[in-house]
């Protein structure tokens, strides 16, 4: 039976400042200026980390409340997250991702002999192909996300990209580096993209946190905080609003999707026109 959502594949660049992806995210941007997508600026939640930021991603629910504090918090997330409200309406699921995603909603902690690789239906993450290597090559990743598509055609695809923020800790945003692993990034979306679209689904390209100066996020600056959306959806007109918090990203997804947002979930009238 074919599910009656909406399909969306949600790409999170890990580390991937606002500044730095206008710059050098020019298939990204190149969608934008002939307005084939739209650009957005969001604010992110702190602590500015990624297992919290994952968290809040998928769930919508601040910090101080889902109680992933850290990104030592490797601990099952106690809220509902898209993955479960997918399933609740009858979709599908994915994630090609780093390994917090499998221990966040499927099991932890993550055991890379038998979570490597899962494809059990009674999972939040029905599908997943997950790392543990922060230099596990985009490229690869990509693969995997394609292959999920190609294999399985889940209704909610994560894709959740490590190269940029590994190489922002070790070079720091200020560095030569740091714009390549962005601008490969966009040389791989450029490849995927296209073929997802193909097959009807619209695609959601943010990050978690930023970087700044020093290699270093989880702060309060704007090298941290203040990441892209870009959005290519035939929804995306009816949005007002150019920049967001990120608690509305959750929500938001949901919108796109056509389901029912959590109970815990903000409003998104603030970003609609009318």
């Amino acid at each position: 039976m074919q599910s009656k959502l909406d399909k969306l594949v949600v790409v999170i660049l890990d580390g991937c400042r606002y500044d730095t992806a206008v710059a050098q995210l020019g298939f990204m941007n190149h969608l934008v200026e002939h307005q084939q997508a739209s650009l957005l600026k969001v604010k992110s939640e702190m602590p500015s980390n990624s297992r919290p930021l994952y968290e809040v991603l998928m769930t919508g629910v601040p910090t101080y409340d889902n109680g992933i504090y850290s990104n030592y918090h490797a601990q099952r997330s106690k809220e509902w997250s898209l993955f479960e409200l997918v399933k609740q309406a009858g979709g599908k699921t994915g994630a090609a991702a780093y390994h917090w995603y499998s221990e966040l909603y499927n099991q932890a902690p993550y055991n890379i002999l038998v979570d490597r690789i899962q494809h059990q239906e009674e999972r939040l993450i029905q599908h997943g192909i997950f790392y543990s290597e922060d230099t596990y090559p985009d490229s690869h990743l990509f693969a995997d996300a394609n292959y999920l598509v190609n294999q399985y055609q889940p209704d909610f695809l994560v894709v959740h990209s490590m190269n940029i923020d590994d190489v922002g800790h070790k070079f720091t945003a200020d560095s030569r580096e740091y714009s390549a692993a962005v601008n490969r990034a966009d040389s791989l979306l450029a490849i995927c993209i296209p073929e997802w679209l193909q097959k009807g689904y619209q695609v959601v390209v943010t990050a978690d946190h930023g970087m700044d100066e020093h290699g270093l996020h989880g702060g309060t600056l704007a090298a941290h905080r203040e990441v892209p959306f870009y959005l290519i959806s035939n929804k995306r007109e009816q949005l007002q609003e150019d920049h967001f918090q990120q608690l509305l990203a959750a929500p938001l997804f949901c919108w796109l999707l056509g389901i029912a947002p959590s109970e815990k979930m903000s409003d998104i009238q603030v970003l609609m026109k009318g």
